[in-house]
């Protein structure tokens, strides 16, 4: 699948300029559709966390141009997240969660044609997560945070 990635980079120019009302909103959105997750970050520190998650989205867009880069840092994220406790069945409610933040951040720029590209972006960028997890128990130690 071929991303758009033009059309992502555009949109998410935009988004960052409220960068820290899309992860709020996002986290929120999570917690209230999702609540089933809220135990994943129980001893989390949300205003770093939230960073975090921006500064790997950040990360995402800039290097949609490097597929290589962008794979292996990718596949490592998902083996850190399953380190967390995040299963499979976490990663469609993430990404329904990001994209309605998305939509609320852009307003009418949030158009059908932003939303396919961020869907697919997602689908994507989840795929090569999962691909970088070992859910076999002996592999599932937890990280020290």
């Amino acid at each position: 699948m071929a991303l758009n990635v033009e059309l992502l980079e555009s949109s998410f120019a935009q988004i960052k300029v409220n960068s820290s009302k899309v992860t709020k909103q996002f986290y929120t959105v999570l917690f209230t559709d999702y609540p089933e997750v809220q135990p994943l970050f129980a001893n989390t520190n949300m205003e770093k966390q939230r960073k975090q998650l921006f500064q790997s989205l950040v990360f995402t867009v800039n290097n949609l141009g490097k597929p290589d880069v962008l794979s292996n840092t990718l596949r490592s994220l998902g083996t850190r997240h399953a380190w967390y406790g995040v299963l499979p069945q976490h990663y469609p409610m993430v990404g329904s969660s990001l994209l309605k933040a998305f939509e609320v951040s852009l307003g009418t720029a949030w158009t059908p044609d932003v939303q396919q590209a961020w869907t697919e972006a997602y689908e994507v960028v989840a795929q090569l997560m999962l691909e970088g997890t070992d859910y076999s128990p002996e592999r599932l130690v937890p990280i020290v945070k």
